[in-house]
């Protein structure tokens, strides 16, 4: 029989994007030590079960494993069907899966993958799960964007780089199209009990970008990494927008460190969220009536 777990998030399900490792797998190991039911998603089936048995030993708890590549959008959808017939609720979806490629790669859909990995794939997974995510409420969205959005442009005359492409400048139109994402999403779900919110981790010591690091990564990071903060430390406002009590019906905001913060002024832009949201649900099949909130 299973042991009954306690602790402030004991009977809750929290779904966690790319938690394999980094700032994905220390937020699902410290939601499982507050008693969190964990679900994990990663590309590779080998690293997946092995952070889950890394989870699982730190919290005592039940850790469900779910191997998909959210760069193509067939995957988004199976991963997603998957977890609907898994779990009877998700009280907590974290959208932390993100990259950074320094030459552009397109997808298995045609698109950049920057864009398709780190907007569209949780836009895409995020709308199919609402509906789990309304029946489990009070529920949250938290999606992990990074200061990178204060230097963010949506170019909606070149969203998928084919003109020009910059790593950095796809990175930054990604991170800026999360928090877009979260605001429009608050705004969607406003009458709901369902909580839309994003942040900034921190500059974290990951292995991130090192499938195709910019020549700034190879050369200073290995100089700056002392400084930089602990995967743990990055996932701490993940844990908090997540688990905080007091953040029950705070919704639409961005936090960093914790605390609530002003994202750029082009985040606050009501018009174009709405088009990125059209957009994004062009882009990925979700133009249907019913699909999208």
């Amino acid at each position: 029989m299973r042991q009954a777990h306690s602790g402030p998030m004991a009977g809750r399900t929290v779904l966690v994007t790319g938690a394999t490792a980094g700032i994905g797998k220390a937020t699902a190991l410290g939601l499982a030590t507050m008693g969190a039911h964990l679900a994990i998603t990663g590309r590779d089936a080998r690293r997946t079960e092995d952070a889950a048995r890394e989870i699982r030993a730190a919290g005592g708890g039940q850790v469900d494993v779910f191997v998909a590549d959210l760069s193509a959008q067939a995957e988004v959808r199976r991963l997603a069907e998957q977890i609907l017939q898994t779990l009877s609720r998700i009280d907590v979806l974290v959208n932390n899966v993100g990259g950074y490629w320094n030459t552009r790669h397109p997808t298995a859909d045609g698109l950049e993958r920057t864009f398709a990995v780190n907007h569209l794939a949780p836009f895409l997974f995020t709308n199919l799960l609402l509906d789990r995510l309304q029946q489990s409420a009070p529920a949250r969205v938290v999606t992990v964007s990074s200061n990178a959005q204060a230097q963010g442009r949506i170019d909606f005359d070149d969203l998928q780089g084919e003109r020009s492409y910059s790593g950095a400048r796809a990175y930054s139109q990604s991170k800026l199209a999360n928090v877009l994402f979260s605001y429009e999403l608050a705004r969607r779900l406003q009458d709901t009990s369902v909580t839309a919110n994003a942040l900034h981790p921190g500059v974290v010591r990951t292995s991130f970008g090192a499938d195709d690091p910019a020549t700034v990564q190879r050369v200073f990071i290995p100089f700056l990494r002392r400084f930089m903060k602990t995967p743990a430390q990055g996932a701490a406002t993940s844990i908090y927008l997540a688990s905080a009590p007091d953040l029950e019906q705070v919704t639409g905001r961005y936090f960093a460190d914790s605390k609530p913060k002003k994202s750029a002024q082009r985040s606050y832009d009501e018009a174009a969220a709405t088009r990125l949201w059209q957009v994004s649900a062009d882009l990925v099949g979700l133009t249907t009536a019913g699909d999208a909130p």
